[in-house]
């Protein structure tokens, strides 16, 4: 087996893997912009999207759906963000951030959604513990996979 790209590495897999595809790994985004901020990360070398093979477009579709299905199964959101920026880690990812218009509760600790209506605001991370980013991570494992 290869090792992880420097991508996956800084989004910390595989300890933050919520899901697993042949192209792609949904991960647990250290900094959580909002309650259930994920990261959808290319497995593959490629730094363009268009580099990316059709096989990895055709399976993003599966992804999609099982990321929205188990975020929605975890908590209704209002919206959700899918945003490709790749500026400083170079591996094709996108950052999915599930939009609150109002704040959210998890495990006693408030999410707040600091861009909300417009656009999201990256560098205002919800402080999240450990023990609560622990907890999150298992309940999102379980909503997914009920969710597929």
């Amino acid at each position: 087996m290869t090792e992880p790209h420097a991508t996956l590495v800084k989004f910390g897999y595989p300890k933050s893997t919520i899901a697993e595809f042949k192209h792609w790994l949904v991960l647990l985004r250290p900094q959580q912009v909002t309650l259930a901020s994920l990261v959808l990360v290319n497995r593959g070398e490629e730094a363009n999207l268009s580099a990316l093979p059709a096989e990895a477009f055709t399976e993003m579709h599966e992804a999609v759906r099982a990321i929205e299905m188990g975020l929605r199964r975890f908590r209704p959101f209002d919206k959700i963000n899918y945003l490709a920026l790749m500026m400083v880690d170079p591996h094709v990812h996108f950052h999915v951030l599930p939009r609150y218009a109002a704040d959210q509760q998890f495990e006693g600790v408030t999410f707040k959604d600091a861009g909300w209506p417009a656009v999201p605001d990256l560098k205002q991370a919800n402080p999240c513990p450990e023990t609560i980013m622990n907890s999150l991570q298992s309940a999102l494992i379980d909503a997914f996979g009920k969710a597929r």
